[in-house]
């Protein structure tokens, strides 16, 4: 994780309102909140990378100020499209979602269910989504 944090600090684009890295308090708040459990892969990039804004993806944000990336937002629209329980949607693309399982993973949901689409690891989903996807 600690490649790929530091290539998105590189990459991060300046914005007239920057996001905020949240606290770790904040974390277990919306955890316990929206029935959460965050992988520590993923608790590790809210804490140092959350606020980068790079491309047009835009992962879920933990401040609840954050508008539509707030991860609130974001997990309540995913249920609606039926994104299971057991799955932490952590990005939305144009009503399709990437999610986090328990094991780590990244699974691609499209709004017609689950597909076979999935990373290993958030790592090589930030690097092939995110990076080279921009």
């Amino acid at each position: 994780m600690e490649r790929i944090i530091e290539k998105l600090r590189e990459l991060n684009e300046p914005v007239p309102k920057p996001l905020r890295l949240p606290s770790q308090e904040e974390i277990h708040n919306v955890e316990n909140e929206f029935g959460l459990e965050f992988h520590p892969d993923y608790v590790r990039y809210l804490l140092e990378a959350s606020d980068v804004v790079f491309g047009t993806l835009e992962p879920a944000t933990i401040p609840v100020d954050s508008g539509h990336t707030f991860i609130g937002n974001v997990v309540n629209s995913a249920r609606k499209m039926g994104v299971p329980k057991t799955l932490v949607p952590i990005a939305e693309d144009n009503g399709d979602y990437y999610c986090m399982n328990e094991s780590g993973e990244i699974l691609y949901w499209s709004h017609n269910g689950v597909t076979d689409e999935k990373w290993p690891s958030l790592e090589s989903w930030i690097q092939e989504v995110w990076v080279n996807g921009n």
